[in-house]
């Protein structure tokens, strides 16, 4: 019996370590573009040890690089704006980490997208714990290390967009939800959240189009008419 009820938390400890894997590696790529926007290296590294969300990253340095120093205050709002989200995550999250003030703030720095997603892909109480913190743990240590090895060999990579690690956080994080996406609802939000992103990215700031799709899921959650099923944390769906 032991075995068997340890076979859950290995495979969310595997699968945390697999997506910790995968999401290092655009690490790279984000300490390679910090640095070719104006940031330096020690600048580089501070954001992704004090910051650690990368979209939010992503989207500070993409608005220094188009306007140097005095956008500054828009990458900011920019970057803001994006990391709303992890708000809401903490929220979702706040069964799995458990009671304690303690516990909750140090799960704070480890509650990102992907830490998220594979915890809610588990199926246990105790394989969800293990996937938030096997894998934010683990990114949160490869992010850092990549950040400073893009940004000391940026110069040597040239443009990393040539070479892919721009897209590699999408992928991965498409590669979490895909299986998720089972029934009609799910395939709602998804496909209502993808297309109010894309119609919106043209036109406003970035970070406005994450917190829109995200209204999507909280409209049709509110809208459906069917009870929620309980599992076994007690009603989390």
């Amino acid at each position: 019996m032991r075995s068997i009820d340890r076979t859950p938390l290995d495979a969310a400890r595997r699968q945390g370590l697999a997506v910790a894997l995968a999401t290092s590696a655009y690490g790279i790529s984000f300490g390679a573009l910090s640095v070719a926007s104006g940031l330096d290296v020690w600048q580089t590294c501070v954001l992704s040890l004090l910051m650690f969300t990368g979209g939010s990253q992503f989207a500070f340095v993409g608005v220094i690089a188009a306007g140097g120093v005095a956008a500054a205050p828009a990458a900011i709002a920019s970057a803001g704006l994006l990391g709303v989200r992890n708000a809401a995550y903490a929220m979702r999250m706040s069964p799995v980490v458990g009671p304690g003030r303690a516990r909750r703030a140090l799960a704070t720095p480890f509650t990102i997208d992907e830490s998220v997603a594979v915890s809610l892909a588990q199926s246990t109480p105790d394989g969800r714990r293990a996937g938030f913190w096997v894998t934010g743990v683990a990114i949160w240590v490869g992010w850092n290390l990549t950040t400073l090895a893009g940004a000391l060999l940026g110069d040597v990579l040239g443009d990393p967009r040539a070479w892919g690690l721009d897209a590699a956080a999408a992928a991965a994080f498409l590669a979490l939800l895909w299986p998720r996406l089972r029934g009609r609802q799910p395939l709602a939000v998804a496909v209502g959240a993808a297309a109010v992103a894309a119609l919106l990215t043209p036109w406003v700031l970035p970070g406005i189009p994450v917190i829109a799709a995200a209204g999507v899921a909280l409209a049709l959650g509110w809208l459906d008419p069917r009870p929620a099923a309980a599992d076994d944390e007690g009603g989390m769906p």
